[in-house]
C-alpha cells in the first residue's frame, strides 16, 4: 500500500488580496466541501445580496471576521486529494496580526504569498516575505491573484514577479515559484486556465501535490528533550518526544548540558519494546548507566552535536502588547527546558513592540543546547516569557551563523503598512471579471 504524505502550508497576503477566497476555491474545487457547508455559504452570501457564493466564508470562521470581511485568527483546514493530505493555515493580512501569521506558518513546509495583480508588491508583501525568511519556510509560492481584473495580461504578471524577486534576494529567501491565478474565477487554482495560455507551469493544486515534502524530522540529527523521568525500582526511564532524527538500541548518546555519555539499552514506543524510534514519536529510553538526567536535559546521538551556549542570537517576532527592551529579564522556554536570561541587544533599536520583526541577543543563566533554526526547527525555536505572569512575549529562531548576511532587518509597525502604488490605483475599475458563474450545489 502506498503511503500518502502530508503537506502543511500557510497562506498570507495583504488585506483583500483574496487569501480566504483562494483557500475556499481550493476546498471547493478539490471536492473537499460538504453539501451542507456549501449550502450554508450560499445562504450567508444571499443574505448579503451576493449573486454567487462567497467562498471566503468557508474559512472566515469568527463573527468579527465575517462582519468586517477580513481574516483575524488563523483558520486551519484539512483536506486531501488522491495524491496527498493537506493541513492549511489561512493567516491574517493586517499588520497588527503579523504574530498570527508567525503562529500559522511556524510549522509550514510551504507558504503561499498572495499579491493583487492590480496593486503589485506592496509593503505588507515585503513583511510576509520577511516572515517566510524568518521562519525558514522551505518552499514559497508567489500567487499573483485577480488576474481576471487585469485582463490576464502576461506583462502584469512578469512585472510583479520581477519586483518580488528583488526583495526576495535581499532577504536571502530561497527560490520561489510564481503562479498567476484568479481565486474568484478558479483560473490556475485546481485546473489550468484557458485564459492564460502563455503560462506553462502547473496549476496551484498540482504544485502543492508534487512539491517535495521535507524529511528533516528523520534525516536531521537525533534530538530527544527529556520531559519526565520515570523510576521503576532502580531503573530509570526517560520519557519525551523524539523531535528529530532516529534512535536505535545500541546507539551511543550524550546528555546535555552535562556532557555525560551512555548507551541506549531499551526503547519503548506505545508501551512496547522497539529497537528503533524516529521523529516525531513519543517514547521512553533506558540507558546502560545510571546518569543524572532530569526534565529539560537533551539526549542526542551522532556526530552533529547542538551548540551548548549561554549567548543566544536569534531572529524574533514580538508577540506581546508589552514592549521588549534591552536589559529586560525574561525566561527562555526551549524544548522542555526553562532558564532565566537577560536581553543584551535588540539589533540597534530601543524596543520591540507587538508584531515587530527583529534580531535579539540574550545571555542565559544556564546553558542551552541549541541548533540553528535553519537546520532543526524544533531545537532552534524558543519563546521568551514574562517571569512576572508567565505570559508569552516573543518567538525566537536561533541563528548560529554569525557570517550569514543580513537576512532580516528590523521591521516595526511602519514597515508593514499596506500601500498601493499610485500608478495602479483604480486599475481594475474598468475591467470586469469574465467569471461570476454560480457554483453548482453538490
Amino acid at each position: 500500500m502506498t503511503t500518502i504524505d502530508t503537506l502543511r502550508f500557510a497562506t498570507a497576503g495583504s488585506v483583500d488580496d483574496g487569501k480566504s477566497t483562494l483557500v475556499g476555491r481550493l476546498l471547493h474545487d478539490s471536492k473537499s466541501v460538504l453539501t451542507d457547508q456549501l449550502e450554508a455559504v450560499e445562504r450567508a452570501s444571499a443574505s448579503r445580496g451576493q449573486d454567487t457564493p462567497d467562498l471566503a466564508l468557508l474559512t472566515d470562521g469568527l463573527r468579527a471576521e465575517r462582519e468586517q470581511g477580513i481574516t483575524i485568527d488563523v483558520a486551519y483546514r484539512y483536506f486531501a486529494t488522491a495524491r496527498r493530505r493537506f493541513i492549511l493555515a489561512d493567516t491574517p493580512g493586517h499588520v497588527q496580526y503579523t504574530r498570527n501569521m508567525v503562529t500559522g506558518a511556524s510549522t509550514a513546509e510551504l507558504a503561499i504569498i498572495l499579491v493583487d495583480a492590480r496593486h503589485g508588491v506592496v509593503e505588507q508583501t515585503h513583511r510576509h516575505a520577511a516572515v517566510a525568511a524568518l521562519l525558514r519556510v522551505p518552499h514559497v509560492v508567489l500567487a499573483v491573484n485577480k488576474m481576471d481584473l487585469v485582463g490576464y495580461e502576461q506583462k502584469d504578471f512578469e512585472r510583479i514577479v520581477e519586483d518580488f524577486a528583488g526583495h526576495a534576494a535581499e532577504l536571502d529567501l530561497p527560490g520561489f515559484t510564481p503562479i498567476p491565478v484568479s481565486a474568484l474565477c478558479g483560473d490556475n487554482v485546481v485546473e489550468r486556465s484557458a485564459h492564460m495560455d502563455w503560462y506553462e507551469g502547473p496549476a496551484l493544486l498540482e504544485f502543492l501535490e508534487t512539491v517535495p515534502v521535507g524529511s528533516e524530522p528523520t534525516s536531521a540529527p537525533a534530538r530527544f528533550p527529556v520531559q519526565y523521568v520515570i523510576r521503576h525500582g532502580e531503573v530509570r526511564h526517560y520519557a519525551g518526544q523524539l523531535v528529530s532524527g532516529t534512535l536505535r538500541v545500541g546507539d551511543r548518546v550524550t546528555v546535555h548540558p552535562s556532557g555525560e555519555t551512555s548507551e541506549i539499552v531499551g526503547i519503548d514506543v506505545l508501551g512496547r519494546d522497539a529497537g528503533l524510534a524516529y521523529a516525531p514519536q513519543s517514547l521512553t529510553l533506558r540507558l546502560a548507566d545510571q546518569r543524572d538526567v532530569s526534565r529539560g536535559d537533551m539526549i542526542t546521538a551522532g556526530p552533529d552535536a547542538p551548540a551548548l551556549t549561554h549567548d543566544v542570537r536569534a531572529a524574533v517576532c514580538h508577540l506581546a502588547d508589552r514592549a521588549l527592551r534591552v536589559g529586560d529579564r525574561v525566561l527562555v522556554k526551549h524544548t522542555t527546558r526553562t532558564v532565566k536570561a537577560i536581553v543584551k541587544d535588540l539589533g540597534g533599536v530601543d524596543e520591540l513592540t507587538a508584531n515587530d520583526l527583529g534580531r535579539i541577543a540574550l545571555r542565559t543563566a544556564e546553558p542551552l543546547a541549541l541548533d540553528d533554526y535553519a537546520d532543526v526547527r524544533r531545537t532552534g525555536a524558543f519563546l521568551l516569557v514574562d517571569p512576572a505572569d508567565g505570559s508569552t512575549l516573543t518567538a525566537g529562531m536561533a541563528d548560529l551563523s554569525p557570517g550569514r548576511p543580513g537576512r532580516l532587518r528590523h521591521q516595526g509597525p511602519a514597515f508593514g503598512r499596506p500601500q498601493v502604488p499610485s500608478e495602479s490605483r483604480g486599475l481594475g475599475a474598468s475591467v470586469r471579471p469574465v467569471c461570476g458563474r454560480r457554483l453548482p450545489a453538490r
